[in-house]
């Protein structure tokens, strides 16, 4: 007895060991040298229990994502229970602002754009807008220009069932021009490369929004399209006792990007039996998911003719030919069709999220169980280099240049968390400079053609977004006519 006893009490001890010994910390300074890459930690914000000194940052509460500015200027940190984004100076990592996000309905009445048919409350009704948003994922439209900011949720809806929202950030000010209503628990969004679309990816319910911006004036932004995979689930939870949303959330849609036509939307499912959802853009028509890679897909990105995507749980990335992965996705008719062929990598368990290196030859990935960085060689699939993260890293960004990685961690059962790390990158080979492709195309199309673009296959919803305006512009249309009309008739008489 006594026996069973020390040894359920050492084995006890020994699983709280571990668990205290799972959460790292490296120091500013630590270095890994791998084949053809070198990664040094060069600063640090952090704010985990115990941590002083000069990379202490009271602001960085659970870091959910970073996005580093086009221009390489600056950077911003979303402080997801921090309810703000936290933005620094890039040479000096000195903090700039932070942008907080506490609204109330009659104060930032102003903010919000005309409310759509897509999304109902259904649970909530009084002080609809009077909420702190929790910040997720980002991304830049029209050239880094506007940021994009979705919340978890609005703060008193407890289990994220109600509509949430996203914040536009004018990154010339910093400051928050723009408030959309969004589906429930979005988390990830994505700008199309020519810059009309903006996706928001609800996570809460198996639903895709699309949001039209192919205008420079945020007032001129407006819902599209609400587009559902394969089904809308049903949400009625308590309003009293959480549940959780980060796993009872249907298909948990995650990555999301637009193939670099613009012509298909692809979005990662984390749960239910997994694979890609893929959107013809075109039509605004969900055509059904591609299965054959392994289950729990997080991160997408595409990049030199090839898909890639990070498996969470077995910790692997995983790339197939774009053109190969489409001519099977354009099969689809609203069921599912399996893939194989998918080329593998292993690399720490709990892969998030993955960028890749100007010269498309290194994939970056924050391993989140690991509380490491890899680094993948896509020309052999193979693992290049590894460094120590903050534990436990979600986040990850790249620069430009591709001469930095900011990669962000969130804590686990009251470990780790609360850090960012900026790793310097050093390239055995010169690495290119990635042009722009944060919606940048709309800009150079706008330029000369005011501030608004024709948008096809969106007429009818525009007619319910704003009936009165397509009248004001025939009416006006038909003014300039009959002014016209008029003077050439004056000048013929002159004649």
């Amino acid at each position: 007895m006594f026996r069973h006893l020390f040894l359920t009490v050492a084995g006890m001890a020994a699983c709280l060991t571990t668990a205290a010994q799972s959460a790292i910390h490296p120091s500013v300074g630590t270095q890994s040298k791998g084949e053809g890459v070198s990664l040094t930690i060069v600063n640090k914000h952090i704010n985990y229990s115990g941590s002083t000194g000069q990379y202490r940052d009271a602001y960085i509460n659970s870091p959910k994502s970073a996005n580093i500015h086009p221009d390489g200027q600056k950077y911003y940190v979303n402080s997801l229970e921090g309810c703000a984004t936290v933005v620094y100076d890039m040479k000096t990592h000195k903090r700039l602002k932070v942008i907080e996000y506490k609204f109330e309905d009659e104060k930032d009445a102003a903010l919000w754009s005309k409310p759509s048919k897509f999304y109902p409350f259904t649970h909530y009704t009084q002080r609809l807008n009077t909420f702190m948003g929790k910040p997720v994922e980002s991304t830049f439209s029209h050239g880094g220009r506007y940021l994009w900011i979705p919340f978890y949720r609005r703060t008193y809806d407890l289990n994220a069932q109600d509509p949430s929202a996203v914040a536009v950030i004018d990154t010339r000010t910093d400051s928050i021009v723009r408030l959309m209503e969004t589906g429930p628990l979005p988390k990830m969004v994505a700008c199309s490369h020519d810059g009309r679309h903006v996706a928001i990816t609800h996570w809460g319910n198996n639903t895709v929004g699309l949001v039209n911006v192919a205008s420079l004036n945020p007032e001129e932004w407006f819902h599209e399209a609400l587009l559902v995979v394969d089904y809308v689930l049903p949400l009625n939870y308590s309003l009293t006792e959480p549940v959780d949303r980060d796993n009872k959330s249907g298909y948990c849609l995650r990555g999301t990007v637009f193939t670099p036509d613009d012509k298909y939307l692809l979005v990662g499912c984390m749960g239910g039996n997994g694979g890609i959802a893929v959107i013809d853009m075109e039509t605004q028509k969900y055509l059904g998911r591609v299965l054959g890679m392994m289950a729990n897909v997080r991160h997408l990105v595409i990049r030199d003719g090839y898909l890639y995507l990070s498996v969470n749980k077995a910790g692997y990335v995983q790339r197939i030919k774009l053109d190969t992965f489409l001519k099977t996705a354009k099969s689809l008719t609203g069921k599912t069709a399996t893939l194989g062929g998918w080329q593998n990598c292993k690399v720490g368990d709990g892969a998030r999220t993955i960028e890749i290196s100007p010269s498309g030859h290194f994939v970056f990935a924050a391993c989140n169980l690991a509380s490491k960085l890899y680094v993948v060689d896509s020309r052999t699939m193979t693992v290049a280099a590894s460094i120590d993260v903050d534990s436990y890293p979600v986040g990850l960004d790249i620069s430009n240049d591709g001469r930095y990685i900011i990669v962000t961690s969130q804590g686990r059962g009251n470990q780790g968390g609360n850090a960012v790390n900026i790793y310097e990158v050093e390239y055995a080979e010169p690495e290119p400079v990635l042009n722009n492709t944060d919606g940048a195309a709309v800009m150079e199309l706008l330029e000369g053609k005011g501030d608004t673009l024709d948008t096809n296959n969106t007429a009818a919803t525009v007619e319910d977004h704003d009936g009165g305006s397509l009248f004001a512009y025939a009416a006006a249309g038909v003014a300039v006519t009959a002014l016209a009309l008029l003077l050439f008739f004056r000048k013929r008489k002159k004649e």
